[in-house]
């Protein structure tokens, strides 16, 4: 197994780790999760400039490096739920366009083709992923200042995650005629 899919494994791992941090009480738990979260999301940037850098593309990374985000992200969210820092609706808003995106993604590759991640889903991404470790740093320090930042953040990722659904949407809709 060469690196960038270890990388992939590894974040996997670290997000079963993540959940067991969540549901443990106490700001050393918290802090854990937050850590485990943030180095988990740098994985994910590595694995694939290294895959593409050395030319170390593989099947078992093409498939498993979008699955372990999903692992890591939406179980994140779950487990939040509970604690009212995450919005349920956000959740289903942001799960819907990942199913949609993956039909479409799916369809495409029926097809021959490949739907290639765009700048609106990579923005998603990025505040997605800064709202998650400002409501896991929340959870350990418990300041005002970082709740309001966290709710705004994971309202603009829900914006955006709409906004680069519809993108994928409109690039796309000959792909689903295709279908």
């Amino acid at each position: 197994m060469n690196l960038p899919n270890r990388l992939t494994v590894a974040r996997i791992i670290m997000a079963v780790l993540m959940v067991i941090f969540l549901l443990l009480s106490g700001p050393v738990w918290a802090w854990l999760a937050a850590v485990l979260y943030v180095a988990a999301s740098l994985t994910d940037m590595a694995d694939g400039r290294i895959a593409r850098s050395r030319n170390l593309v593989t099947n078992f990374g093409k498939f498993m490096d979008p699955l372990a985000d999903k692992i890591l992200n939406y179980s994140v969210m779950i487990v939040l739920i509970p604690e009212k820092l995450i919005p349920p609706v956000a959740l289903v808003v942001i799960l819907f366009r990942e199913f949609v995106v993956s039909g479409i993604r799916l369809s495409a590759a029926e097809q021959g083709r490949v739907v290639a991640a765009n700048i609106w889903g990579k923005l998603k991404t990025l505040v997605q992923d800064l709202s998650l470790v400002a409501i896991l740093v929340l959870r350990a320090v418990d300041v005002s200042f970082l709740e309001t930042l966290a709710n705004i953040l994971m309202w603009i990722c829900v914006i955006l995650t709409v906004a680069s659904g519809g993108v994928y949407l409109m690039d796309n809709k000959d792909v689903l005629k295709d279908a």
